[in-house]
Parts: structure tokens; C-alpha cells; sequence
């Protein structure tokens, strides 16, 4: 409930969901701030991951699990029909979320994410951005996700991610609260086998989808494929030229326009 005169206005609820697996909300902040004076705006840590209290086990780190806890954390704090963006990974926990709960969201924002892992296609952009170097350094990531991997990953590839080189900001990174055992857990298992089409045919709520052209992780074709299984009156597709991973980091005055007119919508 927000003050709007002499009465008390209710606004939207925006849950956002953060990347990964094994990073945190922190990414964030505090762009998604601007949109407070439309929405409440919620930060939430998966289990396991980031800030979270819960630390829990491996057998709980899979996403039936996290799109559990989506909704029961909406229940706990009493939410009702929240908006929720989930980016990259938490974009995979949004559609297992939307597919479960379909009546639950009143919207979903699926932004830079996949319906099925293609490592061909992310190896090619990697090659296309940063050259064979890169995709070499990405496939030894992708193939064995180990801390001495992930970090010649995080030096030679995550550069890449945008193309002003927004993920390499090292105070970025230093403010980011990281479990690696989640990521490499979800690499080497679900991910792999991870295939979220038929989920995306059972969304039931408006769906708007963020993809940038230059994204080298959730490629564009991907992106494509992915609007194209959702039911066609209930999708935006918008599509970013000059963007790469989480358009909201190359081109946050576009990007939190068309969220604001989906949110208005």
C-alpha cells in the first residue's frame, strides 16, 4: 500500500529473480530501484544461493524446488499476483514457476534465459565475440564448472557477457555473495537435461521477454524459440540489438521503459 492523497493506493508486487545459479540479487541494485515509485520492488536469494538463510543440501538445489519456494515465500509475506523477472537462471525458475502456478502471477518478464541448454550455439558466440580462445575457455567452463575453471571463465568470457563489458566490473563482483558448489552442481546435472518447453506452453499470464542480440550465454535464436512456445496472445518479444546478457545492463533507459509499460499494462 502506497500513500496516494488522503487514501492509502495498492501497487504491484515486483519480484526479482537473480541469476546463476550460485549469485545473488546484488546485480540489481540499484537500477531496479528506479521502478519503486510503480511497484514494490522484492530482491529474493534462491535457496542455497547468495544470502540466503537457507543453505540446504544438494538434493534440494534443483528447480522444482526453487519455483516451490517462490511461491511459498509469496505466501508467507502474503503476496498476491506479483510480477516476476527472473534473468538468466532465475529466468529458468520464473517459467518452472509460471508452469506450476499458472494462476498465481498476474505477470512474468523472462529476461536473457533459455528453455533448453544448446551448447553449440553458446560456444559459436562465444568464438563470434572473443574468438577461439574464448570458446575454448567456455567449453573447459561449461564442461567441468571447477573453481580454477570458473575463474579463467570470469576473466577471459564474462567480459563478454555485454558489450560495455558490464559484468567485468570488479566491485560488481566484489559485492556479489557467491556459492559456487550450486552452479557447478546445476551445470553438471540439470541443466543438461533441462527442457522447459513444454512448461512454457502452460503459461497463462502476460509474458514479457528481454533478449539481446549479443548475448553470448541465452543467444538470441534461443530467445526466438523460447517467445515462439509461449501462447502467442500472451507474449511480448522485445528484442535489443546493441545488448548482450541482462539487456538492463546495456541499455537500462530502454529497458526499464518497456517494463514500465508492461507493468502499466
Amino acid at each position: 500500500m502506497r500513500p496516494d492523497g488522503p487514501r492509502m493506493r495498492e501497487v504491484p508486487t515486483l519480484i526479482l529473480l537473480h541469476g546463476g545459479p550460485g549469485f545473488d540479487h546484488s546485480t540489481y541494485k540499484p537500477l531496479f530501484s528506479a521502478l519503486a515509485d510503480a511497484v514494490q520492488v522484492v530482491y529474493l536469494d534462491h535457496r542455497g544461493q547468495g544470502r540466503s538463510d537457507d543453505r540446504s543440501a544438494p538434493e534440494h538445489w534443483n528447480l522444482n524446488q526453487w519455483a516451490q519456494d517462490l511461491k511459498a515465500f509469496c505466501d508467507a509475506l502474503e503476496i498476491e499476483k506479483p510480477i516476476v523477472l527472473g534473468n538468466s537462471f532465475g529466468g529458468f525458475v520464473a517459467i518452472a514457476y509460471g508452469a506450476q502456478y499458472s494462476d498465481h502471477p498476474a505477470k512474468l518478464v523472462l529476461s536473457s534465459t533459455l528453455a533448453k541448454d544448446r551448447p553449440e550455439r553458446r560456444l559459436a558466440m562465444f568464438r563470434k565475440l572473443g574468438g577461439a580462445h574464448a570458446a575454448e575457455v567456455a567449453q573447459r567452463f561449461w564442461d567441468d564448472p571447477s573453481r580454477e575453471n570458473f575463474g579463467e571463465y570470469t576473466r577471459v568470457c564474462m567480459p563478454l557477457y555485454n558489450p560495455g563489458g558490464a559484468l567485468a566490473d570488479p566491485d560488481a563482483r566484489l559485492r556479489t555473495v557467491l556459492n559456487l558448489e550450486v552452479g557447478a552442481n546445476w551445470i553438471r546435472g540439470e541443466q543438461r537435461v533441462m527442457d522447459l518447453f513444454s512448461e512454457l506452453r502452460r503459461i497463462a499470464c502476460p509474458t514479457l521477454v528481454l533478449a539481446g542480440e549479443l548475448d553470448p550465454v541465452c543467444t538470441i535464436t534461443d530467445m526466438e524459440e523460447l517467445a515462439e512456445a509461449i501462447p502467442p496472445h500472451l507474449v511480448r518479444f522485445e528484442r535489443f540489438p546493441d545488448a548482450g546478457h541482462g539487456v538492463f545492463r546495456d541499455q537500462p533507459e530502454k529497458a526499464l521503459r518497456i517494463l514500465r509499460e508492461f507493468i502499466a499494462a
